[in-house]
């Protein structure tokens, strides 16, 4: 080699070590370590299966402690793992061997059936049945999927720096809602050490992204957060029914979670994955009633953004809401039923009455309220958007027994409707003439603003009150010991979990009477997506405004809050004594004191949110067929 060609040569290594120090290597590298010690833990735990004889709690103790170094691998992949590729995910640590959960893609097509495995329906297995071949395939199914995350497609994403902060995002959110109830930790005694040594493995990765990526890095003032909030949980107990989720999620993950979206809109970051469809960048805090929406209140106007129109749209939304010209007798109205001075809901009834005056209906009226924040509508999921549970309802035989034919000529009968739908027209040039999906998307958005409003414990968690030390230790208990949040997530405590794409349904055992003697028959999901795991499944509703929303489940069956966390005590329906074998509740007593009890309830009461009393309308708009004029408002019935 010449002495030209040396200078040269030195010169293209003093390049190459210039751009490797200013490139994501060493942050890559932590990446693919990690997996590879993931793979290498796993292996492990596969040979010990293999070997054991599984014929003593010693051969049990074996495997298990292997599933527990397996976790704690995994969970210093959980950053990474959860947001780059979910659905893989749950072949690594599914929660459930099967899921029907509806994604908000699977809007658009039937849901289909996805098998789970992994680390925690091994460990599960282990503790029920310990077969050795389930044990096995439970295992290799992980394996198997883990060469999805080392794909090119997977991996190019680490190259830039906007795929760090939605998984960042996730991650806190995933802080805040179900790292530290047991979800996926079967044994709870390890959720909190779980979490400390989760935190610890994710501090490093911070440091690593920065080290790689110093021009989008993470300010100090984050980093000192993480630190404090590292110590909290260090500080802590490890027993999880001990731990103050509380103050973890006010002073830590909140404010974490404000500064890294404020990251998201300085460095610019872009998605490019469906895990982002609903979630809003803007949204400062996880108690920001803008963070997810699950529908378009909107309907056929979502185009529409001018103050003037949407309150003119408001107006008239109103004005039909109360109007029973809706209905087939023109005696029924959307408010009959979803009585706007009880939270938008009847609770003066277990369900409301049918359409002939004479029987009641198979379920109880669920609130409007919030209802915008899942996506799918009415218990069994039926409905994919609010303006086709309106029109169901509406052209229900049994509900308000009309038809969108008669309906439209009906409320364009009426001069005010006219002049207002031809005035809006403008406003979907989708359409030349007035349709049913007006009528409904000026229902839908009228009754959707009711859901902007904020409770006592949003407000503590947002640091702008404080929350009474009852309601603390209530809302401790539902992240614990009670094991409410496995199902009801923060922060709307519905069954949407992050990253909020999907609507979780449960099998309680819900009985037809308080002596809990029978099942109730309602199939519930079942009838929308006939499947074992469906049967007498329902949506999880949200538990804000409970309070003020009885009576309570499908049937209205409880009247009070006191009944349904008895209920919920005593192990569900099939803890009862009845014949539930596909309960996903959990059958085992919770043991409760009647102090915790209290405490819960003082909880649910915090989530009591401010929602302004409605009046009703004045009068109706006349309808040039007089017939109509005989209309009373809010409906006779």
């Amino acid at each position: 080699m010449n002495k030209q060609s040396i200078i040269v040569f030195l010169s293209l290594a003093v390049l190459i070590v210039f751009i490797n120090s200013y490139s994501p290597n060493s942050y890559v590298s932590v990446y693919h370590t990690r997996i590879d010690q993931f793979k290498e833990q796993q292996f492990k735990l596969l040979k010990e299966i293999e070997a054991n004889k599984l014929t003593s709690p010693e051969d049990k103790k074996r495997i298990k402690d292997q599933i527990i170094l397996s976790r704690h691998q995994l969970k210093g992949l959980d950053f990474w793992l959860r947001y780059l590729e979910p659905l893989a995910y749950k072949k690594l640590n599914g929660p459930l061997p099967v899921e029907w959960e509806t994604e908000v893609f699977e809007k658009f097509e039937k849901p289909y059936k996805r098998f789970g495995a992994g680390l925690t329906l091994a460990e599960i297995h282990l503790e029920e049945k310990a077969v050795k071949d389930t044990l096995l395939h439970l295992i290799t199914a992980s394996l198997n999927t883990l060469p999805t995350y080392s794909a090119d497609s997977i991996t190019s994403q680490l190259k830039i720096h906007s795929h760090f902060y939605l998984c960042n995002r996730l991650f806190l959110l995933n802080l805040a809602s179900i790292y530290t109830t047991g979800f996926e930790c079967p044994d709870t005694s390890l959720v909190i050490p779980e979490l400390s040594g989760m935190l610890k493995d994710v501090q490093q990765i911070y440091s690593e992204f920065n080290n790689s990526f110093p021009e989008t890095s993470l300010s100090s003032k984050y980093l000192d957060t993480y630190t404090a909030c590292l110590k909290f949980v260090y500080s802590q107990s490890a027993n999880y029914s001990e731990f103050d989720h509380f103050t973890f999620i006010k002073d830590y993950i909140n404010p974490l979670y404000d500064l890294n979206h404020q990251f998201i809109l300085d460095y610019k970051v872009a998605s490019k994955s469906y895990v982002d469809y609903t979630l809003n960048k803007k949204a400062a805090s996880v108690f920001d009633k803008n963070l997810y929406h699950g529908q378009n209140s909107k309907g056929i106007f979502l185009r529409v953004n001018d103050e003037k129109v949407l309150s003119e749209i408001d107006k008239v939304g109103k004005l039909l809401f109360f109007d029973p010209i809706l209905s087939g007798n023109n005696e029924r109205s959307c408010a009959s039923c979803h009585k706007p001075d009880q939270f938008f809901t009847d609770t003066l009834s277990r369900t409301s009455l049918h359409f002939d005056h004479q029987s009641a209906l198979a379920r109880n009226t669920p609130s409007l309220v919030n209802v915008g924040f899942n996506h799918l509508l009415m218990m069994d999921g039926k409905h994919i958007s609010l303006q086709d549970q309106a029109l169901a309802v509406i052209t229900n035989a049994i509900e308000m027994g009309g038809s969108n034919k008669d309906v439209v000529q009906k409320v364009l009968s009426c001069s005010e409707y006219n002049k207002t739908f031809k005035k809006l027209l403008k406003y979907t040039p989708q359409e030349s003439e007035i349709t049913i999906e007006h009528i409904s998307s000026a229902i839908t958005l009228y009754y959707s603003k009711f859901s902007n409003h904020y409770s006592p414990f949003d407000e503590a968690m947002n640091k702008k009150a404080v929350l009474d030390e009852p309601a603390k230790k209530g809302f401790n208990l539902f992240m614990s010991k009670a094991q409410c949040a496995t199902c009801h997530f923060v922060p709307q405590f519905n069954g949407v979990k992050p990253p909020f794409v999907g609507s979780e349904f449960e099998v309680l055992g819900v009985p037809t009477d308080l002596d809990h003697l029978n099942l109730s028959p309602d199939k519930g999901r079942h009838m929308v997506n006939p499947a074992e795991e469906t049967m007498n499944a329902f949506r999880t509703g949200s538990i804000r405004n409970a309070a003020f929303t009885k009576p309570y489940m499908h049937n209205g069956v409880f009247n009070t809050l006191e009944q349904v966390i008895d209920f919920y005590d005593g192990g569900g329906g099939a803890g009862k004594g009845l014949n539930v074998s596909n309960q996903t509740l959990s059958t085992e007593p919770l043991r409760l004191s009647k102090a915790e009890k209290a405490n819960l309830i003082m909880f649910i009461n915090s989530l009591n949110e401010k929602v302004s009393p409605e009046t009703p309308p004045a009068k109706l708009p006349a309808s040039d067929i007089k017939v109509y004029n005989k209309r009373v408002t809010g409906g006779s019935y």
